[in-house]
């Protein structure tokens, strides 16, 4: 990609119509990155800061049209993939996605909401660790996504994150970095595995009920880093960054009265 081109990048998931996840926390992560948005639904939700109330799935056939159509006419740079509710579409997903295997992929297993809804059907786990996991760039689940991916328990210490990520590794991705935003105590430390090493990202966690949306906008984030040239280390290092200044920020915001959203602009606005 040349310097003057602003990357393309295309995420894959389902709609919040509050805003502050899925397919619009995507897009505003990809905007704030200094790149250019694309998405593509898989599921329409229900839902605000408290909670989801109801989702309606796309057919898996139009999802797979979507994908195919952006293809067609727009270099994509990398692609994100967040909620995909049922077996059906992974399979679409998997498909359509089985001939771009050189463009960066991160895949966050979205599986359970804030507010406890789960957002991703029992058959379609199989699904998604078949199909999807040989072609992710990056596997990004935090402590519980991880623990119901290896149906154990979920880590409670770096150590086991680290076995974890390992473990999961094997499973077929090319890297995998597991979040450790619900560690007990102050800290908030990722892992990043790789076939070579383990490197860990630091970070202090922020006292704020602001938090809906993380995990979408840090994959959207380290997608648009990906797509802009950087290396894998230093796009998670990038995007980690990122989501700290927009959790610290969060509060200019007042977006509803449960887990309110990230602000995905606060280097932006005054």
């Amino acid at each position: 990609m040349a310097e003057t081109t602003i990357a393309n990048i295309l995420s894959i998931a389902g709609s919040d119509p509050s805003g502050g996840a899925g397919i619009q926390a995507d897009l505003k992560t990809f905007a704030a990155r200094g790149t250019y948005g694309m998405a593509v639904l898989t599921a329409l939700t229900a839902q605000n800061t408290q909670g989801v109330s109801g989702v309606h799935l796309v057919p898996a056939d139009f999802v797979a049209a979507q994908i195919r159509d952006v293809f067609a006419d727009v270099r994509v740079h990398a692609v994100k993939i967040g909620m995909i509710a049922s077996a059906d579409i992974v399979e679409a997903v998997a498909h359509a996605l089985a001939s771009h295997r050189s463009t960066p992929l991160v895949l966050d297993p979205v599986m359970v909401a804030k507010g406890g809804a789960s957002l991703l059907a029992r058959e379609a786990v199989d699904a998604l660790m078949r199909r999807l996991l040989p072609l992710a760039t990056v596997l990004t689940p935090n402590l519980p996504e991880a623990a119901a991916l290896l149906g154990e328990a979920e880590a409670t210490d770096r150590e086991t994150m680290a076995d974890q990520a390992n473990r999961l590794l094997a499973l077929g991705p090319k890297a995998v970095l597991l979040k450790g935003g619900h560690l007990p105590g102050n800290q908030s430390p990722d892992v990043l595995a790789t076939r070579d090493r383990l490197r860990w990202f630091e970070g202090v966690r922020v006292l704020t009920r602001n938090t809906h949306g993380t995990g979408c906008s840090l994959s959207s984030a380290i997608a648009a880093e990906l797509g802009k040239g950087k290396t894998l280390p230093d796009a998670v290092a990038a995007a980690k960054s990122y989501i700290a200044g927009a959790v610290r920020g969060s509060d200019a915001l007042a977006v509803g009265s449960g887990h309110g959203p990230l602000h995905h602009f606060h280097a932006l606005w005054n």
